[in-house]
């Protein structure tokens, strides 16, 4: 098939490109190269776009611009709509930039292929986000599901992490998200997702094109920038430890994320391009196990040789959530995708490439002080 990958010079988009060549797809990538991602002088020294570089036919644009989408959607019959801001802190102050890129590159899109009827697009296939689900599912000591709300500022500044319940001193169990739980991101991020969604799902149905949302959790593997400062815990550790730098590890360090290998990612969203459904679907693409902040850190170090302070501070983000996982049984029935490496060997496969790349120098601190001068993290 033919297929446009927008972001297909990012992280995921750069390994499905590869895999999709493999399998004897031809591949057209839309990407503007950004340099938070990419790094300065990107057509030279990204890693990213060097492996994709002479395999896909590239366009160099912006998926906010229509021009852009018109130069590469003809002959495609498959569009993989990754490309857009992911950083959830960053998000609570550029939100005009992230509602741009996110919400508005989407309906360029639908735009074109529902005024334009001579295009050959058949399916649409988005990235979405567990940041969707805000706070996440749990359960009750009676059993009760519930879906919180955002945490209250003046619970974190009082080191009050987890989720309350209503009742005084209820016990909570945070459970698996599944695809049906209740939608309420917390985060201008997650709006964006969750719009991005319901486009997709509202407009596609009315001109013929089968939709396919695919809400990834924490994907991590060789290939994450290691220079983005914004996003990515394990790049951003990481670049500390091989620095020798403390690490500051926000809350208390038991907050938790279901890390998804980029293998397993790509694989699940071949499964969504080639899955012959007119209805398409919704689907979590995940692992289904939590895994804390603090093993994330600690294991690492481990895989590095090398220790580092670790600084449990207390401090905070307005925007994160405390905990969340996958239920990922909808996709295995459905699709057929089963998660292959775990996050115990997964990191150590993510760990030897990091050895292998130059150390960066990400102005992670620098991102910190932004948000603080914003008001959105609680030093």
């Amino acid at each position: 098939m033919n297929i446009l990958i927008s972001g297909g010079a990012g992280f995921i988009g750069s390994s499905l490109a590869l895999r999709l060549v493999e399998l004897g797809h031809r591949v057209t990538v839309l990407d503007n190269l950004l340099s938070q991602v990419h790094g300065r002088e990107a057509a030279q020294h990204s890693y990213l776009y060097q492996r994709i570089q002479k395999k896909v036919s590239f366009v160099y644009g912006d998926v906010t611009k229509r021009e852009d989408w018109e130069k590469c959607l003809a002959g495609q019959q498959v569009v993989v709509h990754l490309a857009a801001e992911t950083g959830t802190g960053q998000s609570m102050y550029k939100i005009a930039h992230y509602t741009s890129v996110n919400m508005l590159g989407t309906a360029q899109l639908l735009d074109i292929l529902t005024n334009k009827r001579d295009h050959s697009v058949t399916k649409v296939l988005i990235a979405s986000s567990r940041a969707v689900y805000g706070e996440g599912k749990y359960k009750t000591e009676a059993g009760e599901i519930i879906y919180p709300n955002s945490r209250k500022k003046e619970d974190l500044d009082c080191g009050r992490f987890e989720i309350a319940g209503e009742v005084p001193n209820q016990k909570l169990k945070v459970v698996a998200t599944d695809e049906l739980s209740k939608l309420h991101p917390t985060s201008v991020y997650g709006l964006t997702k969750l719009y991005q969604e319901q486009l997709l799902t509202t407009v596609c149905p009315t001109i013929g094109i089968t939709p396919v949302v695919m809400r990834f959790q924490n994907v991590y593997g060789p290939g994450q920038s290691l220079q983005n400062p914004y996003t990515g815990i394990l790049s951003i550790f990481s670049s500390l430890i091989r620095q020798g730098r403390p690490i500051n590890v926000f809350e208390d360090g038991l907050e938790s994320r279901d890390f998804v290998y980029i293998d397993d990612v790509v694989e699940a969203t071949i499964r969504g391009i080639l899955h012959n459904d007119e209805n398409g679907g919704v689907f979590n693409v995940g692992v289904g196990v939590p895994t804390t902040v603090l093993e994330v850190a600690k294991t690492l170090m481990q895989h590095y040789g090398k220790e580092v302070k670790l600084n449990i501070s207390g401090n905070y983000r307005l925007g994160d959530i405390r905990h969340n996982f996958a239920d990922i049984s909808h996709i295995q029935s459905v699709l057929g995708y089963k998660p292959k490496v775990m996050f115990s060997e997964g990191i150590g496969r993510f760990a030897a490439w990091v050895k292998e790349q130059n150390v960066m120098v990400s102005d992670y601190d620098g991102s910190l002080a932004e948000m603080a001068d914003r008001g959105l993290l609680k030093q």
